[in-house]
């Protein structure tokens, strides 16, 4: 009843009552409950104006290039993101900052031919990884070292280059088997008698060359430091020896000389 006091407490209970203002959606996706649905949407940068609130973001079949530092808007309940069927090829070691709740995140059918390892590292919740169908040809363990969390990870369709770079992560894949998914299609493309040969199928034994002839560090150091004295001393063994044969070549021709026959004329 006390509403019609007079008209400015008229106009304050009208403000009460009316419902309040929905999150922010981008115009170019569809929006509810928390699911933000961008996908097929010629979209090439990710939407800015994403409300804080949002849970799932669909970003597939779009033209997304590049994830630049900060990409995305802060998301701190973000545990979804699909960016598959993009022409995703490079991703910065700050794109994903922001997202330290995401659970699942969807690469694949993309065009990514190498990860940094800090790539993930904001990444602490992530579960299930997806880079199926990229072009990676190699992948450092320290890119799956940063997910503690990780529990699956699909690398399918990938051309892998089996050669000695391999050996760490196969180690990856051997000591985490339970967590790779599809193992059956991880194969070899390069070299070519191991084309379509199944990276899970490799034992130690089959890297034993790599193993044998890999260098430590302190290999190296040795041979930085032994190299050059063996340089300079290969040369002075050279002058050394090219002394010796010239002093030795003059002393012969000086007794040759003192050797050789005199003439005698007659008067």
């Amino acid at each position: 009843m006390g509403c019609w006091r007079g008209p400015s407490t008229v106009l304050a209970c009208l403000l009460l009552l009316r419902p309040l203002p929905s999150p922010a959606c981008p115009a170019a996706c569809r929006c509810s409950s928390g699911e933000v649905d961008c996908s097929e949407r010629a979209l090439r940068e990710v939407p800015q104006n994403l409300s804080a609130n949002t849970s799932t973001l669909w970003l597939g079949y779009n033209f997304i290039t590049v994830l630049g530092p900060r990409s995305f808007p802060p998301l701190p309940r973000l545990l979804l993101l699909s960016l598959p069927q993009n022409r995703l090829g490079l991703i910065h070691s700050q794109a994903l900052v922001g997202l330290g709740a995401l659970q699942e995140l969807d690469l694949s059918n993309n065009y990514l031919a190498m990860l940094a390892p800090k790539t993930f590292l904001p990444l602490t919740s992530l579960a299930t990884l997806n880079l199926g169908s990229n072009r990676l040809g190699e992948l450092e363990p320290g890119v799956l070292h940063a997910l503690p969390q990780l529990q699956a990870l699909l690398l399918q369709d990938n051309p892998w280059v089996c050669s000695c770079g391999i050996l760490p992560l196969w180690r990856w894949l051997s000591h985490n088997r339970e967590k790779v998914r599809e193992k059956s299609l991880l194969l070899c493309r390069v070299p070519e008698q191991l084309n379509n040969y199944p990276i899970m199928a490799f034992r130690n034994e089959s890297f034993r060359q790599c193993q044998e002839t890999s260098l430590s560090a302190q290999h190296h150091v040795a041979f930085l430091i032994i190299g050059p004295f063996s340089f300079m001393a290969s040369i002075f063994f050279c002058t050394f020896m090219g002394s010796i044969i010239v002093v030795y070549n003059n002393l012969r021709k000086e007794s040759h000389f003192w050797r050789r026959p005199r003439i005698c004329r007659g008067h």
